[in-house]
């Protein structure tokens, strides 16, 4: 794992929206979320189902934030490779800031713009090519452009690099014997 620190961050566009997403990376994901959201299928989501949503509420400071849905994904399965929990409430800015402040005030701290997918790649979860793919998505201005950034998060391009690289070495070995057997072959003495 690339850091010890567990990091939170709003996950969903500025602005209100049927759902926002907090989320949750690190080593503590999980003692994080069950600080704050609480559900009565679970009781800490060390015991979650990966992948599998769970309803409850975020509560905290004796009040309730909001009703939503929390899904756990294990690590190494998750978008950056270690433990990560979603949790997902209204779109309000004020139920969204509410739910991330709860979690900094429980071990996380706040992401810096593109943590989550630097830790993606320092965890091997993406090479730097399908990593800078996601930010060419998110600044994607028509079809074209978005086509193009999906394919190189596929790894389209890393794939294409490798394949030209493999050739090219395989070339310059061809190369380097040739070399050399015309090299021995010069310094042969025929004797009778």
């Amino acid at each position: 794992m690339y850091e010890e620190t567990t990091i939170a961050a709003i996950a969903t566009a500025p602005g209100e929206g049927g759902i926002g997403i907090v989320r949750i990376s690190g080593l503590s994901a999980c003692d994080v979320a069950d600080r704050l959201f609480h559900s009565q299928k679970i009781k800490t989501f060390h015991d979650a189902l990966p992948y599998m949503m769970y309803f409850g509420h975020v509560e905290g400071h004796g009040k309730k934030v909001d009703e939503g849905l929390a899904v756990y994904m294990k690590a190494p399965h998750s978008y950056t490779g270690e433990d990560v929990v979603e949790i997902q409430v209204h779109g309000s800015m004020e139920a969204l800031r509410e739910t991330l402040e709860l979690a900094l005030e429980n071990g996380a701290v706040l992401a810096s713009r593109g943590e989550f997918t630097k830790r993606a790649f320092l965890n091997g979860r993406l090479d730097l090519s399908q990593a800078e793919a996601v930010m060419d998505i998110i600044e994607a201005k028509g079809s074209a452009a978005l086509s193009q950034a999906e394919s190189h998060l596929s790894g389209a391009l890393s794939r294409f690099v490798k394949k030209s690289r493999d050739e090219l070495t395989d070339l310059i070995t061809k190369l380097e014997d040739r070399k050399s057997t015309r090299l021995n072959s010069s310094h042969l003495v025929i004797s009778y």
